[in-house]
Formats: C-alpha cells, sequence, structure tokens
C-alpha cells in the first residue's frame, strides 16, 4: 500500500483532536438556511425568466465617449426590431405571386412578426409629395445647386424649353411653379438613398439575377426575450416552402438582428444541455466507477446542484439577470466543482478507518489553497471589459464557493459509510507508483533528441501563431444567416451602422450647419466614386441658412428662366409667391415624412442635440483612415467606426490580460512557496509548462490567438495548480491520486465539450482548457517529490 502521506495511518488518525460536532452542525445549519434562500430564488427567478439572449451582452463595454455610447444604443435600438424579408423569382410577376403566398403563410402562423415601416412605404410617396411641397423652392441637392450657380441664364432656359417640350409636360400654371424641374429630380435623390422603388403597390429591387419584393417586418415582443426555443426563422422558412409550392423558383433572404438573437438563443440553450448534461453525467459514471456506493453520487450531485444554483442566484442579484452564455459557460463548472467531493471520497475511501469530521478537517488546507487559486483565476475574466464575461466570472466563483461549502459543512455530517473499494479506484491509486518521475537532469542520448524535438517542435508551433481580435470571435452567427444579410444589404444598399460620423451641437440647427459642412467633404469622395453615397438629417431637412440661401438662389435663377421663357413664347409666365415658413427639424419629426430618415436624429442629451451620417457603398477598409481624418477641423464632428474601436478594444485587453496572467504566474508561485518552500515549483511548472504547450499546439492547429485564450489560460492557472498542491499536500498518497485523476477526467470533459461550442471566443475558450488540462494532468505526477523528500 502507498505511503499514508498527511492522512496518516489508522494510529495516528486516531489520536487526532476529536472535531467538535457543536460547531460543525451549526455550520451545517447555517448553510442551509442559505440553501434554502438559494432554492426560493431559483423559483422566483425561473418563473420570471429573465434570461438574456442579447448577441451584443458579449461584447466589450466602449472606452469611447457616452455620447458615442448613446449613439450606437441608439442606432442598435433602431434596427433591433426589424426583420427584412425579399422574395425574389426570375419575372416580376413570378415574384408578386411568391410574396401573396408567403404573406399568406406568415399570417396563418401567428407567427409574432407584423408589418413594418418599410413595407408601408410603397403606399407613402402621396403623403411625402403633400408634406414637401410647399418648400420645393428651398430643397436642393448638390448637383443642382452646383447647376444653379454655374450654368448661365441661357443655358439655364434652354434646359427650362427642353422640358417644356417634352410629351406630358406640365400645365403652364404648374410649369411656372418649377420650370427647371428641380422639385421630381431632388424627391429622386431622396429615394435613391434606398435602391427599393414602389411598383404595382410594392417594394421592388432587381438584383442577382432576379426581381425581388422588399418585405418588412417589426417582431412583436421584446427583441431579445427569447426562450431557446426557434420561433422566427421557423416561421419564415415555412412561409418559403408554401411560396414555393405555387412558385417552385421562389428565393428567399431574410436579415434582421431578431434573426441573430434567436439564432445565438437556440445555439446556446443546445449547448447547456450537451455541456451541462454530458459534464454531470460523465462526473456521476465516474464517481460510480470509483466508489460504487449510491452515497457519494447522490451528496456529489447535490453539490454541484447547488453551485450552480448559487452561481444563478448570485449573478441574478449582482446584475439583475442571467446571460444565457452565461450558463454555457457556467455549465463547464460541473467539471470543476466536482473535485472538493472526490477528493473528500477519494480520501475516504483510502482511509476507511478515519472519522469524517477529523478527516475533512485534514483535507481544508489543501482544498482552501485550491478553492483560492481557482476563484481567482475565474474572477480574473472579469477584469475583461465584457458584461458576459464578468457574469461568467461571478458564476463561476459563486458556485466554486457554494460546491466547496456544501463539502465542507455537510460531506461530514452526512456521510456514515465509508465508500467500498473498487477494483478501478484500486487501478489508479496503484498507478502513481508507475508513473514516471523526474529524477534530475535527463539521462542518455535518446532523452535528449526526445526532449530536443519536443522543444523545437514548441517553438515552431507558437512561430504559426497569428493574433487575432476581429469582434466577429464573439458572435458566431451560422454562416447562412451572415450571407443572407451581407446579399440583402448589398441588394438594398443599406448603410452599416458599424462606421458613422456622429454630429452634435448646441442646438437643432447648429447641428444641421455641421452636418452640410461634413457633407461637402463626403460629395468629393462620392465624385471619385469611393463611396455611392451618405444619408442625413439634412438631407431631409436643411438648415435655416442652407434653405434661406437655396430660396434665394432659386428665385433668382427662375425668375430670369421665365423671363427668358415668356420672351421666346410670348406668354406671361409669373412664378408663385413661395412659402415663407421654413421647414423645421420639429415639424418634420411630427409628420410620417421623416420615417425612412428618423433613426439618424438622436435627439437632446445633457443639453447637446445629435444626429448620425451614415455612408452607402463602404466596401473598401482601405478608406477607413480617410474617412476618420475627413473631419478634422469640423467643430461637432466625430468618426465612430465601432468594429474597428471595438476590435482594438480586444488587442488591448489581449495584451493587458497577458500582462496579468504572467503575473498571476508569480502570486501563485509566491502563494506555493509559503505553504511549500523549495517544493513550489513541483505544483507549479507543470501549469506553466502545460500553458505554452497548450498555445503552440494550437499555433500547428491553425486557431488564431485571441483574447479568450488568454482567459482560458488564466483559468488554466487557477485549475492546473490544484493537482500539483493536492500531489504535494499528499506525498504519494493513492488516494489523493485517485482524486485528481477523477477530477481532472470530469474538468478534461467539460472544457473538451465547451470546444465543441460554436461561438469561436468559446471554442478557442474550450479547446485552450481541453489541451492544458490534459498536458497538466500528466505533467504533475511526473515531477511529484519522492515521499519524505524535502523539494
Amino acid at each position: 500500500m502507498s505511503d499514508p502521506g498527511l492522512l496518516g495511518s489508522p494510529e495516528e488518525l486516531a489520536h487526532l483532536p476529536q472535531v467538535a460536532a457543536k460547531p460543525w452542525r451549526i455550520a451545517a445549519l447555517l448553510w442551509l438556511v442559505c440553501v434554502l434562500a438559494i432554492v426560493a430564488h431559483q423559483w422566483q427567478f425561473w418563473r420570471a425568466g429573465r434570461l438574456d439572449t442579447d448577441v451584443l451582452a458579449l461584447l466589450p463595454v466602449s472606452e469611447q465617449a457616452p455620447e458615442v455610447a448613446r449613439a450606437g444604443k441608439l442606432l442598435g435600438e433602431g434596427v433591433s426590431r426589424q426583420v427584412v424579408v425579399l422574395l425574389g423569382a426570375p419575372d416580376w410577376a413570378s415574384a408578386q405571386r411568391a410574396a401573396q403566398h408567403w404573406r399568406r403563410a406568415i399570417e396563418q402562423s401567428q407567427a409574432p412578426l407584423k408589418t413594418g415601416a418599410t413595407a408601408q412605404a410603397a403606399q407613402g410617396a402621396d403623403a411625402l409629395l403633400q408634406f414637401y411641397g410647399p418648400w420645393r423652392d428651398r430643397l436642393l441637392t448638390p448637383a443642382q445647386r452646383r447647376t444653379l450657380q454655374e450654368s448661365p441664364p441661357s443655358a439655364q432656359v434652354q434646359r427650362a424649353l427642353a422640358l417644356l417640350m417634352q410629351p406630358g409636360a406640365a400645365r403652364l400654371s404648374d410649369f411656372a411653379a418649377d420650370p427647371l424641374g428641380l422639385w421630381p429630380d431632388w424627391l429622386q435623390a431622396r429615394a435613391a438613398q434606398s435602391r427599393a422603388r414602389p411598383r404595382e403597390g410594392e417594394l421592388w429591387v432587381r438584383g442577382e439575377g432576379q426581381d425581388w419584393v422588399v418585405l418588412s417586418y417589426e417582431i412583436t415582443g421584446a427583441p431579445f426575450a427569447l426562450n431557446g426555443n426557434a420561433v422566427y426563422q421557423p416561421a419564415l422558412d415555412a412561409a418559403l416552402q408554401a411560396a414555393q409550392r405555387e412558385v417552385p423558383q421562389a428565393r428567399m433572404l431574410a436579415a434582421g438582428l431578431p434573426l441573430h438573437a434567436e439564432s445565438a438563443a437556440v445555439r446556446a440553450s443546445n449547448e447547456v444541455n450537451t455541456i451541462g448534461w454530458g459534464s454531470l453525467a460523465a462526473v456521476l459514471l465516474l464517481a460510480w466507477l470509483a466508489f460504487r456506493r449510491v452515497t457519494p453520487i447522490v451528496l456529489t450531485a447535490a453539490m454541484l446542484g447547488i453551485g450552480v444554483a448559487a452561481g444563478v442566484s448570485a449573478t441574478a442579484w449582482v446584475f439583475g439577470q442571467v446571460h444565457l452564455l452565461t450558463l454555457v459557460f457556467g455549465a463547464s463548472l460541473v467539471g470543476v466543482a466536482e473535485d472538493y467531493g472526490i477528493h473528500y471520497f477519494a480520501a475516504r475511501q483510502g482511509r476507511p478507518w478515519a472519522r469524517p469530521r477529523p478527516l475533512m478537517r485534514s483535507l481544508l488546507p489543501g482544498l482552501g489553497l485550491a478553492l483560492a487559486t481557482s476563484v481567482l483565476a475565474y474572477l480574473a475574466l472579469g477584469l475583461a471589459p465584457f458584461p458576459g464575461l464578468r457574469q461568467m466570472a461571478v458564476f463561476s466563483a459563486a458556485g466554486l464557493s457554494a460546491a466547496f461549502l456544501t463539502a465542507a459543512c455537510w460531506f461530514p455530517l452526512l456521510d456514515r459509510q465509508a465508500p467500498r473499494d473498487s477494483r478501478f479506484a484500486a487501478w489508479v491509486r496503484a498507478s502513481l507508483a508507475r508513473w514516471p518521475r523526474w529524477d534530475g537532469a535527463p539521462r542518455g542520448r535518446k532523452t535528449w533528441i526526445a526532449l530536443s524535438v519536443f522543444a523545437l517542435a514548441t517553438v515552431a508551433g507558437l512561430a504559426q501563431l497569428r493574433a487575432s481580435d476581429d469582434l466577429r470571435h464573439w458572435q458566431g452567427s451560422p454562416a447562412a444567416l451572415l450571407q443572407s444579410q451581407l446579399v440583402v444589404s448589398r441588394l438594398l444598399g443599406t448603410p452599416s451602422v458599424a462606421q458613422f460620423y456622429l454630429v452634435r451641437g448646441g442646438t437643432p440647427q447648429e447641428v444641421l450647419e455641421r452636418e452640410e459642412a461634413l457633407k461637402e467633404r463626403l460629395d468629393g469622395l462620392v465624385a471619385r466614386a469611393a463611396l455611392t453615397g451618405y444619408a442625413a438629417v439634412s438631407d431631409w431637412v436643411p438648415s435655416l441658412r442652407r434653405q434661406q440661401a437655396d430660396a434665394q438662389l432659386t428665385a433668382r435663377v427662375e425668375t430670369q428662366v421665365l423671363a427668358g421663357i415668356n420672351t421666346a413664347l410670348g406668354e406671361r409666365l409669373v412664378r408663385p409667391q413661395p412659402i415663407v415658413r421654413p421647414l423645421t427639424p420639429q415639424e418634420w419629426l411630427a409628420h410620417p415624412a421623416s420615417t425612412a430618415a428618423r433613426t439618424l436624429w438622436l435627439g437632446n442629451a445633457d443639453g447637446q442635440y445629435a444626429t448620425v451620417v451614415m455612408l452607402h457603398g463602404l466596401h473598401d477598409q482601405a478608406l477607413l483612415p480617410e474617412l476618420a481624418r475627413l473631419p478634422d477641423g469640423l467643430a461637432g464632428v466625430r468618426w465612430v467606426n465601432r468594429a474597428g474601436d471595438i476590435s482594438s478594444l480586444l488587442g488591448r485587453y489581449r495584451w493587458a490580460m497577458t500582462a496579468l496572467l504572467l503575473a498571476g504566474h508569480v502570486l501563485v508561485f509566491a502563494a506555493l512557496w509559503a505553504r511549500f518552500r523549495a517544493a513550489a515549483w513541483r505544483a507549479w511548472l507543470p501549469t506553466a509548462l502545460a500553458s505554452v504547450l497548450a498555445v503552440a499546439v494550437q499555433g500547428w492547429l491553425g486557431e488564431p490567438f485571441q483574447l479568450s485564450t488568454i482567459l482560458a489560460l488564466l483559468l488554466l492557472l487557477g485549475i492546473g495548480v490544484d493537482y500539483g498542491i493536492f500531489l504535494l499536500e499528499h506525498d504519494g498518497d493513492g488516494a489523493a491520486w485517485l482524486a485528481v485523476v477523477l477530477g481532472a477526467a470530469s474538468t478534461w470533459l467539460a472544457f473538451g465539450l465547451l470546444a465543441l461550442s460554436s461561438t469561436p471566443a468559446l471554442h478557442a475558450f474550450g479547446l485552450t482548457l481541453m489541451i492544458g488540462v490534459a498536458l497538466v494532468w500528466a505533467g504533475s505526477p511526473w515531477l511529484r517529490r519522492h515521499a519524505g523528500a524535502a523539494a
């Protein structure tokens, strides 16, 4: 039998001071009260359905100014409820029929969707004409303004005569109000901000070799309040099948944040079930193989259940809600939290003569140190600027602490009989003596060759690493949905909400004037086809200064043109007296005519009005530096590149967390030195080597080196040193080795399942830990000291 180590022989354990039962029972009762409070909270929590599935919740908190964060939030809210569907067919008639049957199927499905504003735009042209008609004389495009300023009067007269002579020309009385046809051109420029055009009561766009009917819907419920069951996408797919029964060639493209949120919720729900139940099944199976009694399995399952429940409750108390991906990550907690119960029962099995309370007391120093390192590693995750990761940190720290308290307070009181020994447990305990042990410098030529090849492979793997701070690693929407989103954006010409200009001012008029100054600079990019256009509030509501200047310009030129027409045709045409009252943002916002651009107006916050200017046709990433320099010298104008800013933030935190990881290794080694002195390196080195090797393996696999990899290495530091701690606490003790093997196996399975996640960041996190835990598991006994040795 192996050396009894710190647990001692039966005689030594018999002479241990008797642990008073009363304080232990008081601690158990106090913890029972806490557990009952957690149970009551769980009942309320799951009834209220306070799970968050917002796909944006995992994104980092912006370090930008509050006005930029507010602009991003308002823009996000403007599109968070919208679902755009394009129904396509080879010809327009077939597309109309497909859309008709698709609509009927959606209505019959009772899906939580209602017709959106874009779908109503096909019937809104008359309202637009009626609203803007009184201000026709002061609404000019940049091209119209240049033409009126630069063209000689004679050329303007000839242009007016050509318009008058066209078939279907307006009556002379209507012609006098707009002799140069400025009004229709201005309306056409507004319509050009979307490629969709009204056609026979529908919105139509041509592209991809097909005619498309554009349908817009809004969800009727909360945009991200999903329960993991797919609702929207199945309804859209069923409606497409109904349309294809009538028009077999029909195609559907769908886009919108609700579809991405639903996909994330469904995926996370499936991963919770796979990881959580898979981990639990693995832990219980290992416990049964090792202990062959019901009590260890029941108590371990209860400990894990309490740990997960405590994690949910603590997260809800701190943050007000729990993100669904927090549960996905928390499900892997099962593979870590079971260590405390496993270590107790492994020691109980190896020392059946020991009384439960003295035995637990002898284990508490090692278990407490292991808990401290794990909790600190989990809490380090919360230093990253991610609300989701902060939830995961609180969830895991609370869950581990609750599992530890459950084992420490209850197991010695509820455990009435030592587990039976099993062939599996005996084989694992005996394997420690057969495990290779480091005895000093490598000996023999073969050993040196093997170590050299190993070192070269490690260096080669590290050399192949490529850092990536791509924001898409933290989203992971299905490729088909992303492709559909891109095609819809291209067909409709919709701008991205990821890059825009934020314009601020003390009054609405100051904001509009600053927009107009910015647009003059953007016109140069549009002229050279770097952009296809832009969208701004001042396109629809010019500033008062611009309205006055354009009204004077129009009056002067049109008066000259009408004089020339009268001379040429012998008429007495008189320009009607225009409206004197200017168009204001308040009047525009109160009318349905503002629907198309209302989201660009951000309103008043802290005494500052704000708008955004969106860009059309921004496909060249090389243009971004020039766009960032464009507003230089313009007061109140700021370039915002949300994707670039967040990626830059990810990169900075990747370096910062790397520094924290190195500092963490130093602090952990210091804590180990305080406990084990010269033998401390034996507990620390396996984790340090495993961290380097795990990164090298990912280099060989072509996995990107990202922030989630660093976060996984931080957690590996907390988990990995536990194995070395237990082996040093109990030199040569087979029972301690059994606990390490069972704990490492369940942890490896838990994070191995997390590596199957379709969210790239969680996949990288799980893969790093899966590799690292396996290497620490193998390396810790290799560096164990001889029983009774000092170092």
